[in-house]
């Protein structure tokens, strides 16, 4: 029906995509975008009172021709002052061919899955082969589905939860021990939960770097997402100095990633930065390479993840008659 335009909620969105549905979505939009079937501009940044709007847009001609735009609020402080999510917002889906508004989606469940699901991709290519221990710090929404995700693509015996909130340390580490089946051991020092461990995500919203090069043991791998502004910074510069740095978008990432602030305090410079995931996903660059090579995976969020797993589900969305139809361009 012309005008008719898909509302699917973050539960419509949960009950159609799981993680290894992202993580093939999030491979082909990296995949897609070098071979030349995908499009990205540089995001939009809006300050706000107290956190930050983000505007990402993407085009993806891979199977269907789509084009989808989130906005979203990132305000840290909201769990605390407010009793609200910490990121909310909507993604909008088009049509590339005829711009027609194909659907809404709440942000919430795509924005963590997908995230989530680059970090299972790059680990796939550049953890090493024995890795068995992980390190999740920052133990929110987005350090569950980081665990899960990872899980999915390598066979954990044990893990360490560290949070600058002890207490959500103990919780996090009592709920993903039982859903994931292996133990999960939450520590109050941040270095006794990466030292030994093979896998490092940091998901926090920290805004001065923690992880240092002491911090973290030859062969690690590091997916550091919690710096998605230029204001936040979890790796310290001279840990990326000595790691191989592999980005998911160069141009965002220098702007306000973890590489972002490398750079800006002389620590390396953008040419340093060995590939993008779509090099390593297309074979252009080889991955892991040396099991003492400390990877970081600098991942800032981009809409080429959203736009392939938002076409992903709206498809199946439409086949399986999930969601509300509502006439918002009728008259």
């Amino acid at each position: 029906m012309i005008g008719s335009v898909l509302l699917l909620t973050r539960k419509d969105v949960a009950s159609l995509m799981k993680h290894a549905d992202y993580l093939s979505a999030v491979e082909a939009a990296f995949r897609a975008d070098k071979e030349g079937r995908a499009a990205s501009p540089m995001p939009m940044h809006i300050d706000g009172d107290g956190g930050v709007f983000h505007a990402k847009g993407a085009a993806l001609i891979d199977g269907g021709a789509y084009v989808a735009l989130k906005f979203n609020g990132n305000f840290p402080q909201n769990s605390e002052r407010f009793g609200l999510p910490t990121i909310q917002g909507a993604i909008f889906l088009c049509d590339a061919g005829n711009g027609s508004l194909l659907a809404i989606f709440d942000s919430i469940e795509v924005t963590l899955m997908r995230t989530a699901a680059a970090s299972a991709l790059a680990a796939k290519h550049l953890a090493r082969k024995d890795a068995r221990i992980l390190s999740i710090c920052g133990c929110g929404d987005q350090g569950r589905v980081q665990a899960a995700a990872l899980s999915e693509v390598i066979s954990f015996e044990k893990a360490y939860a560290w949070d600058i909130d002890a207490g959500k340390a103990v919780a996090f580490a009592r709920e993903m021990g039982k859903t994931l089946g292996f133990k999960f051991q939450c520590v109050e020092d941040c270095r006794a939960a990466t030292i030994a461990a093979d896998v490092i995500v940091t998901a926090t919203t920290a805004a001065q770097p923690f992880l240092t090069l002491s911090d973290v043991a030859p062969g690690a791998f590091v997916a550091a997402v919690g710096a998605d502004s230029p204001h936040k910074n979890e790796i310290a510069p001279a840990l990326m100095a000595a790691a191989k740095i592999i980005v998911d978008v160069l141009g965002q990432c220098a702007e306000m990633g973890d590489l972002r602030a490398a750079i800006a305090a002389g620590a390396i410079a953008p040419d340093d930065v060995y590939a993008d995931l779509g090099d390593i996903v297309t074979g252009c660059k080889p991955g892991r390479q040396s099991s003492r090579d400390i990877i970081i995976f600098d991942s800032t969020g981009t809409a080429l993840q959203d736009v392939a797993s938002a076409a992903r589900a709206y498809e199946r969305a439409v086949a399986a008659g999930s969601g509300q139809m509502i006439a918002l361009g009728a008259l």
